[in-house]
């Protein structure tokens, strides 16, 4: 689906594509995440053992014994709880988001921060001069001078 396009971007803000390309999969009411190897091969296999009816509400008999109790707990609920458990999840998944988001910028600034103090502090090694020091001992041992250990 292009994103892009004013028919896309509803259906993908839905679905949190932020990046692309985003490859999502499943029930397209709880569409997961691709994140396997993008090669041929790989799409291929992943195509040939995941997709196709799966394990959910209309297809209980694909589903483990795990899953089909779980999916029957749902079942049971009314749609006002299910659907206020599912407010609450997305919220606490949305925080996570937020808090993740901030950390990471947080996490940025501080790494452009350092980046620069140590562009600058290797400047100064080498304006106060690095490379003359390296030129000296290269013609030192050019010239057949050998090193001394220092005391």
């Amino acid at each position: 689906m292009d994103c892009t396009t004013d028919g896309g971007k509803g259906v993908c803000e839905k679905h949190g594509v932020s990046g692309y390309p985003t490859i999502k999969y499943g029930d397209p009411d709880s569409l997961q995440d691709f994140d396997g190897e993008r090669s041929y091969e790989a799409l291929k296999e992943f195509a040939d053992t995941n997709l196709g009816p799966s394990c959910g509400p209309a297809n209980l008999d694909l589903c483990d014994d795990e899953k089909k109790a779980v999916i029957e707990k749902f079942l049971k609920m009314s749609t006002g709880k299910l659907e206020a458990k599912i407010r609450k999840a997305e919220g606490t998944t949305a925080k996570l988001d937020a808090d993740f988001e901030a950390l990471q910028k947080t996490l940025q600034d501080r790494y452009t921060k350092t980046e620069e103090k140590k562009k600058a502090a290797v400047a100064d090694i080498k304006e106060a001069g690095l490379g003359l020091m390296k030129s000296v001992l290269a013609h030192r041992s050019q010239n057949g001078e050998k090193a001394k250990d220092e005391l």
